[in-house]
């Protein structure tokens, strides 16, 4: 198995449960330790997570808090690299991050993002390089997007240890 790094993913007031559960199955993908729904992000059971979640709602750790600051207290006390995903003029694109071994990604909710105040409790705040008229992408697309391209860098930034091979496989 390739190196990777410890994840954990806080949706925070999310107001699709179809994000939700399409943020479910993206975390089982990725080998997510936790998925922190916070606030009014709904939760299981329901069917509109089920539907996209296709089960993952049972093959992920997860648990629901009304507040995320105990949350990302509690995850800064257990070393934690915390990151936001958020469209600001200082976030760094995630493809220049040094990505550490312990990681909370923050997602925000698909119309406003994430409170002002919350991005006091953060060490970074991350955006994905947008090539088009628009400047976001869905939230769960863009869960996905961080999530793998985080996975990817890490692997990339341990590549050492990776064995390598000359053959393609077809």
């Amino acid at each position: 198995m390739p190196p990777r790094p410890e994840m954990v993913l806080i949706a925070h007031n999310i107001r699709s449960l179809h994000n939700v559960g399409s943020l479910f199955r993206t975390c089982d993908g990725a080998g997510v330790r936790h998925l922190y729904l916070t606030g009014y992000s709904g939760f299981p059971p329901r069917k509109e997570i089920s539907k996209t979640a296709l089960g993952a709602e049972n093959t992920v750790s997860w648990s629901h808090h009304w507040e995320i600051e105990t949350v990302l207290f509690e995850l800064s006390q257990q070393q934690y690299t915390i990151l936001a995903v958020e469209t600001l003029p200082e976030s760094l694109p995630y493809t220049d991050l040094r990505v550490p071994d312990r990681v909370a990604l923050i997602l925000g909710n698909e119309v406003d993002g994430l409170e002002p105040e919350l991005l006091e409790y953060v060490d970074a705040s991350l955006c994905i390089p947008m090539y088009g008229q628009k400047n976001s992408l869905n939230v769960a697309v863009c869960g996905g997007v961080m999530l793998y391209g985080l996975l990817a860098a890490y692997r990339f930034q341990h590549q050492a240890s990776i064995p390598h091979t000359t053959e393609l496989y077809g």
